[in-house]
């Protein structure tokens, strides 16, 4: 299976596993499946820190690394497609990060972790 974590559901596996359904856990235990971290959310992390709205213990940079090296995290880039994409999403979710990300999911076929209920209006798979 393909999964794509949403910001924090990437950020809680990393710093507070604990906050994962057990479901999800579970998922991301199995080395069957493929963990994707976009961009986007990389984007969304740095910009909350700038501004103060959000602390890590680590670095960014340290935390993507260690995951990547840990649970065999892949990165997944920004593409166009994923962009142009926005067009044909309705707009039930007006966060431009989280938007994108749902594209991703949905341009890729990827299951979504998120805990965000309104992930669920989309014609994408979530997970949680």
């Amino acid at each position: 299976m393909k999964i794509l974590l949403d910001t924090h559901a990437f950020l809680w596996w990393d710093s507070e596993p604990e906050k994962l359904a057990p479901i999800v856990s579970d998922m991301l235990s199995d080395a069957e499946n493929s963990i994707f971290f976009s961009v986007v959310s990389a984007w969304e992390i740095q910009i909350k820190k700038q501004l103060g709205k959000l602390s890590l213990s680590i670095s960014l940079a340290e935390m993507i690394e260690g995951q990547q090296q840990v649970n065999k995290v892949s990165i997944l880039p920004v593409q166009l497609h994923h962009v142009l994409a926005l067009d044909e999403l309705p707009t039930h979710h007006k966060d431009p990060f989280d938007r994108l990300l749902i594209a991703q999911a949905k341009i890729d076929g990827l299951k979504i972790v998120s805990a965000d209920s309104i992930f669920s209006k989309y014609d994408v798979d979530v997970i949680w």
